[in-house]
């Protein structure tokens, strides 16, 4: 899980942050409660998962859009 948070939460930040930031941060959490031996890893999917958000945030604040893209 703390893989699969890690992933998601880095995929988050190109695509889909709206879905995947949540699920990264959700993955994360339970990786952690169950005590992984991939404390790092989950602990960066944590971290990237809030980033999908804040970016998502940032994105619709200046420009009143939920979807962004690479070429602008």
């Amino acid at each position: 899980m703390a893989v699969a948070s890690f992933v998601l939460g880095l995929l988050g930040l190109l695509v889909l942050n709206l879905f995947l930031g949540p699920i990264a941060i959700v993955l994360a959490s339970m990786a952690l409660w169950r005590g992984t031996a991939r404390r790092g890893r989950a602990l960066l999917g944590l971290g990237l998962g809030v980033a999908d958000l804040v970016v998502l945030a940032a994105l619709v604040a200046t420009d009143d859009t939920v979807s962004w893209g690479l070429a602008g």
